[in-house]
């Protein structure tokens, strides 16, 4: 999708008349059916009028202009890029980012740069770290410009045209040298400079050829990223196979490479319990396909998971670790296998509020994941739902399978890699919390896995700091029973979470903005350090696992002594869900959220408490709750 592509001439003669603007927002929203908003609008007329008077200056006359173009299976639009030839008569194409910024301060973080946008302080990606992504993706993933003999050449830079550095700017500084001399920016003082890098690319135009090729090439990752994501995943010590997990993957593996040339849509169904190493299985069988040149992707519904992954691979990784609403624009089949972790955690369709019409399939997310791979993977676990619109139950995707005429093979992981293995644990907080009944009704203890009660959250979190401070991973979360509030104004987070005069903030939220140093972003909560001095919620923690995790058990869910009277009209004593305790919307969203409520949240606490790998500690703001839960312990606990 673009919004507008033509010869050079013709943008100039767009821009000068003052239309650009105006073509680009009708062809906005034709394709996404709502306008752009006046910011947009003002960017696109500032912006485009001052790079076509480079291309003026550069006498870039018989050339094709590409404006906001999205990358393939992806949200990201390109600004601009012009296509010609060089001097020798190569293809050439150049990114050009263009950004309306005037000022930058330093930021935290690798390649980000803090600046104003939207009306407050944000960090933001450095302009060459933005469109050296861009760049990365094309050469990756985009036919043109790896595939034949003869492919584009593709250079790219950004240009901000109302920047004018002052002294020892922060976007020319020694910390981006690197970064500056392959993907340049120009300020509003490099007029001639920007003309000058084009001119050497594109002088000898005739690009509307060149535009063509890149207008008809098709997504598909490059044998290099291929052999890169595999070899960093096969690399890493942390996805090393075990036992069981080894039998599975082979089972796994096998079934997907052979089912790549079958005529016959293929479904494999993996279920498993917390720790039995889903994740890890899945992503060896991503690698190893991806190093046998096979175009494997891997989707997960959970920002949090997905964007540490990529941090733990690497930026180029994120042409293959999708989302599950990524795929309705897919061509069918155009995935060779599809690799779905937390596949529970699905919904019932991609669209959204501000989902293009262009790009509502019309069918439920599954049918669309099912369509884009010509084999589907589904890593499950039923008990894990945490929201009432996450409906990927083993059920609702062998049914859809069935209903689309798909071969289903299934397998199911058994042994427990997490909890150092103590699969005892896992089922006893099934059975306790009355999700499943198990063999497992008391707690007597394992050497290898330390339960403990705790009589606070001060305690709770002291036993989690010593655990850092020794070197383990450590996390402490809790159950959504306190607001999130924004950030402030200085970037620094509100302590909602409060328990007497225990204070402690939540993780950042997705939309925090610009945030102090130190504390990482949502979705790197689990990853950087920064994360043990902030509570994570289910949505960040789910799908990690730490070496202890702290957990407070809010009054969303009580265990209730005293007698009541079911819809069946039996006596019974048990657990009972408060949403009035509870901060978490979605999960009291209408009737079906109200009537689910207790179950989901009993989901939600299995989750957290299901975090540890050597260790979880717990403490109960409601203390029948702890009683109860006491009451289940037979061993001796170490004092807390």
């Amino acid at each position: 999708m673009r919004l507008y592509a033509g010869p050079s001439t013709h943008f100039i003669q767009d821009t000068v008349h003052n239309q650009i603007a105006g073509k680009l927002s009708e062809a906005f929203f034709r394709h996404f059916r709502y306008k752009p908003s006046p910011s947009e609008v003002n960017s696109w007329r500032n912006s485009l009028r001052a790079v076509s008077q480079v291309f003026e200056l550069a006498k870039l006359n018989d050339h094709g202009v590409m404006l906001e173009y999205q990358l393939p299976l992806t949200s990201k639009r390109l600004d601009c890029m012009i296509c010609g030839h060089d001097a020798t008569g190569r293809d050439n194409a150049v990114i050009i980012e263009l950004k309306q910024w005037d000022r930058c301060e330093e930021a935290v973080g690798e390649r980000l740069v803090t600046t104003r946008v939207g009306g407050a302080l944000r960090d933001m990606l450095h302009p060459s770290a933005q469109v050296g992504q861009y760049h990365q993706y094309l050469e990756d993933a985009h036919t043109a410009f790896y595939e034949g003999p003869d492919p584009i050449r593709l250079s790219s830079c950004a240009y901000l045209h109302n920047y004018a550095p002052e002294g020892n700017d922060v976007i020319f500084s020694p910390t981006f040298r690197a970064l500056l001399e392959r993907f340049p920016t120009y300020g509003a003082d490099n007029v001639d400079a920007i003309a000058a890098y084009l001119v050497e690319r594109l002088a000898a135009g005739a690009g509307m050829p060149v535009l063509a090729r890149v207008e008809q090439s098709k997504y598909r990752p490059s044998k290099k990223l291929m052999e890169h994501v595999g070899a960093v995943v096969k690399g890493d010590p942390r996805y090393v196979l075990l036992d069981e997990q080894l039998v599975v993957y082979e089972k796994i593996f096998s079934a997907a490479r052979s089912g790549v040339g079958d005529r016959k849509k293929r479904v494999v169904l993996v279920k498993g319990g917390p720790g039995t190493g889903k994740s890890v299985i899945a992503l060896n069988v991503l690698g190893d396909l991806m190093l046998g040149g096979y175009n494997a992707h891997y989707a997960t519904g959970s920002r949090a998971f997905t964007e540490t992954l990529r941090k733990i691979i690497g930026s180029r990784a994120e042409v293959q670790f999708k989302y599950f609403n990524s795929y309705a624009t897919a061509a069918p089949d155009e995935i060779d296998v599809l690799i779905c972790d937390e596949a529970h955690r699905m919904r019932a369709t991609s669209v959204n509020r501000y989902t293009p019409k262009s790009e509502r399939s019309g069918k439920p997310q599954i049918d669309e994941i099912l369509a884009a791979g010509r084999v589907a993977v589904f890593f499950v676990d039923d008990k894990q739902g945490v929201r009432p619109d996450e409906i990927g139950s083993s059920d609702y995707i062998r049914n859809a399978a069935a209903r689309l005429g798909s071969e289903v093979l299934e397998y199911e992981i058994e042994a427990q890699f997490r909890c150092q293995g103590s699969e005892g644990f896992v089922n006893w907080i099934d059975n306790t919390l009355g999700i499943e009944r198990t063999a497992n009704v008391l707690w007597e203890g394992d050497d290898a896995f330390d339960f403990r009660i705790f009589d606070s959250p001060e305690s709770v979190e002291a036993a989690i700091r010593a655990k850092a401070v020794e070197g383990f991973s450590a996390r402490m979360t809790a159950g959504f029973c306190w607001p999130w509030s924004k950030p402030e104004g200085d970037g620094s987070l509100v302590a909602d979470v409060v328990v007497g005069d225990y204070r402690r903030p939540w993780n950042a939220r997705s939309d925090a903005g610009r945030l102090a140093r130190g504390i990482p972003k949502q979705s790197l909560w689990a990853h950087e350090p920064g994360g043990l001095e902030q509570i994570g919620c289910v949505y960040t923690a789910q799908g990690f696992e730490f070496d202890y995790a702290g957990v407070i058990f809010g009054l969303d869910l009580r265990y209730d002594f005293t007698t009541q009277t079911t819809a069946a009209g039996q006596a019974a004593l048990g657990w009972t869900g408060h949403p009035e305790s509870s901060h978490d919307s979605q999960v009291k969203r209408g009737p079906e959220g109200k009537a689910r409520f207790t179950d989901l949240v009993k989901n939600t606490y299995r989750v957290l408490l299901s975090r540890g790998l050597k260790g979880c500690y717990v403490c109960f703001l409601d203390k029948d709750t702890e009683r109860f839960v006491r009451s289940r312990v037979e061993v001796g606990e170490p004092p807390t």
